[in-house]
């Protein structure tokens, strides 16, 4: 329900994009736990942090100016590994791994030397303590490798390299086999991707590579291969319709044996970066976080018993699942609770958070929660989206302001955003629709999109606030939307399309279809195959779709914002769209930064976006 107060109380745009510190990838080794912190106050920049046991002083391993970032695939991810007398890390400027030991004051140092540092990108590492090596991908210009690298420093050794993208590699508890997925354009990891597996042999080579899942002709996507204590390997499969645990015996038949949850949801998401866990093995039981209609839930699979239980935790959005013996750690939010580091005690069923959360700003009256919101479709199908009223004591039908998720594989999440309180405070409503497309509903959900980009999450969208309408919960005279990357692509085709629109703002959004099949970053090369169709057989549905060739429909204010070292939506896109429609007589607005990619890492530049973007649409909606 949402929190009213008895008079309005905006929160302060200072006070929304904050200085607080975010954990990311948490990883649990025996007593040892780590985690990338990102840390706003000091430029942005990531550190990675240890702690041994549960509340000691946490050590920061790479302080001063260090900082962990990878750039493989253009999103990154994967930024750590470690074992019990080292960590491996990829280094922001050079983009190469560095190795740092846990003495106090130990300086990280390159694992490679020379011209073979410049051959590449690194991510998504692990530490092979047998062979003293390092374990990861290298991406190239033209295709992904996994390699080695010595842990004194040296060359890498290139160990597998059949497909275009490979990752996620799990090395048996016996340091004898290496699990890993690969998967190749046009296909994205969460439409097709292969599980492999393969003995190492003396020399540390994988002496014979096996496919053991995927790639039979059907459409299956894998997540997170694993193996448990006792050597099983597990993975998430989405073959029966969602993504679900399943565990390989290779001597049954059929040789991969389903954990199906009892209750429909999925134990994975789009792989669109290295380092996410949704699946933990400890050694009394398999855990997963687990989403269903959108929220996410924790879930443990005794090894004993053999049949999940549910874990009762106060949070709806969980991630960065990790365990060892009967510890467990994950990320934790809910609609009114920040995210916070979680522990978890699996023998006696409970959780306490390891570092306090950040408290709430004190501008912040009331908490708008989220409530489900189910409507028909464009499609005829049932969608679904999260209505956040406002806060403010106005009565009547309030303005809104529509949310479309990047991705577009993304969701609509819960944990408390204060972007969205934000707006609440200042008496309007929010919609984050989950659009058909969507993750966290099952593949059929996610393939309702497949040649739909820019028609179905369009009509899906209208159809949210159409259903809000209905309810007398929206003005249909002020209604705003607002996206980035793909969602940004969204809203201008709403705009365009959808007359209920009367706004929008659009954070370096896709404006030509065709300009992007010949210039974007080769992990979504294909993507737009399977969201439009192949290119060019398919022109005439480029041309009908790309925002900048429907230019002359658009007659709504819209504002576009723009980093300028964009590598994913080259900058062109938006300043040339700008251009049409200025040629029109139109006046768009445009705001360009000079420092920022494809997402904004800058706190005070997401502050003047916000502020920019509330500004823009005071102006040009009616006010009551």
């Amino acid at each position: 329900m949402a929190v009213r107060s008895e008079a309005s109380a905006a929160l302060p745009v200072d006070q929304v994009m904050g200085r607080e510190r975010a954990c990311k990838e948490p990883l649990l080794l025996g007593e040892q736990l780590f985690w990338a912190e990102q840390r706003p106050d000091q430029g942005g920049r990531t550190t990675l942090m240890r702690q041994v046991g549960a509340g000691a002083t946490p050590q920061d391993l790479t302080p001063g100016s260090w900082s962990l970032r990878s750039r493989v695939h253009e999103f990154g991810g994967g930024l750590f590994c470690a074992s019990s007398e080292l960590a491996v890390f990829i280094e922001a400027r050079s983009g190469i791994p560095h190795a740092v030991s846990f003495s106090p004051g130990a300086k990280p140092r390159p694992l490679i030397h020379g011209q073979a540092a410049d051959l590449g990108r690194y991510a998504d590492g692990l530490i092979d303590g047998q062979r003293q090596r390092w374990l990861g991908v290298r991406e190239t210009s033209s295709c992904d490798q996994l390699v080695a690298l010595p842990l004194s420093g040296g060359e890498p050794q290139v160990l597998r390299q059949e497909a275009d993208f490979c990752g996620y590699a799990a090395l048996s508890p016996a340091g004898d086999q290496l699990a890993w997925l690969e998967w190749s354009l046009p296909s994205m990891p969460w439409e097709r991707t292969e599980l492999w597996c393969s003995p190492i042999d003396a020399a540390g080579l994988l002496s014979h590579p096996q496919r053991i899942a995927g790639g039979d002709g059907s459409a299956e996507s894998l997540f997170q291969p694993l193996w448990s204590s006792t050597g099983e390997l597990l993975v998430s499969s989405d073959r029966s319709g969602c993504w679900m645990p399943q565990r390989w015996c290779p001597d049954q038949q059929p040789a991969w044996q389903p954990l199906p949850l009892p209750q429909a949801c999925e134990t994975a998401m789009p792989q669109w970066v290295y380092g996410m866990r949704t699946l933990a093995a400890s050694e009394s039981a398999l855990l997963a976080l687990a989403c269903a209609q959108g929220e996410w839930s924790l879930w443990q699979y005794p090894w004993q018993q053999q049949q999940w239980q549910r874990m009762s935790l106060p949070f709806n959005e969980l991630s960065g699942l990790t365990a060892s013996g009967q510890r467990a750690v994950c990320l934790g939010a809910s609609p009114t609770q920040r995210t916070t580091l979680l522990e978890l005690d699996l023998a006696a069923a409970s959780h306490h958070p390891l570092q306090p959360a950040a408290p709430l700003p004190q501008g912040l009256v009331g908490i708008s929660e989220p409530r489900a919101l189910e409507f028909v479709g464009g499609d005829g199908q049932r969608s679904h989206g999260w209505y956040y009223p406002p806060t403010t004591s106005d009565s009547g039908p309030a303005p809104l302001l529509v949310k479309a998720h990047s991705g577009p594989t993304g969701m609509a999440r819960t944990g408390l955003n204060l972007a969205i309180q934000f707006w609440t405070s200042r008496g309007w409503g929010v919609v984050d629709v989950n659009y058909g497309g969507s993750t966290g509903f099952g593949r059929a959900y996610r393939q309702r999109l497949d040649g739909q980009w820019g028609v179905l999450d369009v009509a899906d969208c209208a159809a949210a606030v159409a259903h809000l309408v209905e309810q007398g919960l929206v003005d249909p005279e002020r209604v705003a939307m607002e996206g980035g990357s793909a969602g940004g692509f969204t809203t201008l085709a709403a705009l365009i399309r959808e007359p209920v629109f009367r706004a929008g703002v659009c954070r370096y959004p896709v404006c030509d279809l065709e300009a992007l099949t010949q210039d974007t970053h080769r992990f979504e090369s294909g993507y737009l195959d399977g969201l439009i169709g192949p290119w060019p057989e398919q022109r005439s549905r480029y041309d009908e779709r790309s925002p900048r060739a429907s230019s002359h429909q658009l007659d709504r204010p819209v504002l576009f914002i723009q980093g300028l070292q964009d590598r994913v939506v080259p900058p062109e896109q938006v300043e040339q769209m700008v251009q049409t429609l200025r040629w029109r007589g139109l006046s768009p607005e445009l705001m360009l930064l000079e420092s920022e990619g494809h997402g904004f890492r800058s706190t005070s530049v997401q502050r003047q976006v916000l502020e920019a973007t509330e500004q823009f649409l005071r102006r040009v909606l009616p006010q009551r």
